[in-house]
């Protein structure tokens, strides 16, 4: 099935461009032009971009993957995000036992088996992390790693590997043999000095999980993991740009320094997201929304109840970044961290047509995956 679409506003990726057709084919991206092809068009009103990409997604529409990973969990949770947005993501786990780790990466393989779009991989947060970092991490899971969690990190089914751990934790070799495996190092949860974080760098890691949040801060004699992240130039950052997680002159800050092509906008998303509940148990405590925050009863953060539209408009409407640059830390950003660019994150000839139309507030008109409407206002 063939379908081009004339539209006054298109962000392919890299740039707004104005007045411009694209052409979809079986589910792939097979023209983008400003010239007005030969055959029927159907005319969009709004902003034309690719789909979100969202690399920390907890859970959605009243499900939690850590207490439910199975593959019905994983479609509630791209059905509640693609509402707003995220065409592609890593459902993401939580520090946990091996077993449920196990049956996480089960439900993962068999969602890419049964070409469930929108599952693009896994992202295992912990269990290596640092106990003084660990937030709402069990501190009973967190642990050394084992030949048994490699294995798990390093199977070949399970689409995109994203680990998060603690560098002070995990020995620079080992993070080289994850990497040299296909394996996305993201560091995190930690308590690591500047000079460790370096290390770990030189090692491959490349990406740091949600920049300032459970990491060793910037301070004037110790550059921490924060300092670390804002210096180096290669390396990617995720965000949670919900002004609960960090401030809004920090997420300026930070995307002014790392820029769009290197700041990656991710939920972190909890089960809430898509749902109306309010209260969700977990290991033994409960995470409960009041308003858009989440935190247990001590007070501490849980996760977050933000969405990708939302942490975009954050971004351009409050923090002021351009329109390119918002639209961009959600898309080609993202898809360029996973090696994903000539996939997804792009409007471009070959890839995926997983886009949205966003209205003049940036709120989610019509979302498609692989050229079918999955969400229409």
């Amino acid at each position: 099935m063939k379908t081009t679409y004339q539209t006054p506003l298109l962000f392919n990726g890299e740039e707004l461009l104005n007045n411009q057709y694209v052409t979809v084919s079986d589910g792939i991206i097979t023209d983008v032009t400003d010239q007005c092809p030969d055959l029927k068009v159907e005319i969009l009103t709004g902003l034309l971009c690719p789909g979100f990409i969202d690399t920390q997604v907890n859970g959605g529409g009243g499900k939690l993957f850590n207490n439910e990973p199975t593959v019905d969990s994983l479609q509630s949770m791209l059905s509640a995000h693609v509402e707003y947005g995220t065409t592609d993501m890593l459902p993401t786990v939580i520090t946990e036992k091996l077993s449920v780790m196990q049956e996480a990466g089960d439900a993962v393989s068999e969602a890419i088996a049964e070409s469930i779009a929108g599952i693009v991989g896994i992202h295992y947060e912990g269990p290596h992390l640092s106990v003084p970092k660990r937030g709402i991490h069990p501190a009973k899971h967190i642990r050394s790693i084992s030949d048994k969690e490699l294995a798990l990190f390093c199977r070949q089914d399970m689409g995109q590997v994203l680990v998060t751990l603690a560098p002070e934790n995990v020995p620079v070799d080992v993070i080289k043999d994850l990497v040299s495996k296909g394996v996305h190092v993201c560091l995190g949860h930690s308590n690591a000095d500047a000079e460790t974080v370096e290390l770990a760098l030189e090692a491959g890691a490349n990406g740091f999980t949600h920049l300032f949040n459970a990491m060793s801060p910037l301070t004037s004699r110790e550059p921490g993991m924060v300092g670390a992240a804002l210096a180096d130039s290669q390396s990617y950052c995720g965000l949670i740009v919900d002004f609960h997680h960090v401030h809004a002159t920090a997420c300026k800050l930070a995307i002014k320094t790392k820029s769009a092509r290197k700041m990656m906008l991710v939920t972190d998303a909890m089960s809430h997201v898509g749902s109306d509940q309010v209260t969700l148990e977990y290991c033994n405590t409960q995470i409960v929304r009041q308003g858009d925050k989440l935190t247990v009863p001590d007070g501490t953060l849980a996760g977050s109840a933000l969405d990708m539209a939302s942490a975009v408009r954050n971004c351009h409407k409050r923090l002021d970044v351009s329109l390119s640059d918002s639209l961009r830390m959600a898309t080609s950003t993202p898809a360029a961290f996973l090696g994903l660019s000539h996939q997804i994150g792009n409007i471009s000839v070959g890839c995926k047509a997983n886009m949205l139309l966003l209205n003049g507030n940036l709120e989610v008109q019509v979302s498609w995956i692989e050229g079918c409407k999955e969400f229409c206002i």
